[in-house]
């Protein structure tokens, strides 16, 4: 096991035990995240729904089915990336995540960033762009201003780009989306070969 390897178990144990928020109350299953801890790009969600919480893996449900069909458009697959989300814990009936909850579970997130040292961040949906624009400080104006464009960024010391995108479970509601997604998505495969 890599000293990568160990780091991110470490941080799944301490996920899996984590009492921080009541969220840990109404969980089936945290869900830490899962991929490949040499992953270039990492892919930030909100939340984990109700299929990833019975399941305990991120994007498992009808969202994650459509976020395979986006990652074979940029030429990636599952075991490429490391996917995993602001909040570990699935809040009650999907309701978005609240701000205590967020600032309590993203050190978690802040620690996978810092051991697995992504050089591209897609940021999947509102939650996801805001929380790492804050860390990068880069204003944010939501993102049907900000998806598919590419921005530097220096978050925890580490030099990136950040790719902010709609998430998945939102084209599942609004074909438009479904549509901007898949555009984003291809504009993600050119800004790969480039790097």
């Amino acid at each position: 096991m890599t000293n990568q390897q160990s780091q991110l178990s470490s941080i799944i144990q301490q996920v899996l035990n984590c009492r921080k928020c009541s969220l840990h109350k109404t969980r089936k299953n945290a869900v830490p995240g899962e991929g490949n801890p040499q992953a270039e790009i990492m892919l930030i969600g909100e939340a984990p729904g109700y299929w990833e919480d019975v399941k305990g893996r991120p994007f498992v449900g009808a969202a994650g089915k459509f976020l395979d069909t986006l990652l074979a458009e940029a030429e990636l697959t599952r075991q490429k990336v490391y996917i995993t989300n602001i909040l570990k814990c699935r809040p009650p009936k999907n309701r978005p995540p609240q701000q205590a909850e967020i600032q309590k579970c993203t050190p978690y997130l802040d620690k996978q960033i810092t051991t697995i040292k992504p050089k591209i961040i897609i940021t999947l949906g509102n939650y996801a762009t805001n929380y790492i624009f804050s860390k990068a400080n880069i204003p944010f104006n939501g993102i049907t201003q900000t998806h598919g464009k590419p921005y530097k960024a220096i978050i925890l010391n580490l030099h990136m780009t950040l790719f902010p995108t709609f998430h998945p479970a939102a084209a599942l509601h609004n074909p438009r989306y479904k549509k901007l997604l898949l555009e984003d998505f291809q504009k993600l495969k050119q800004i790969l070969n480039q790097i």
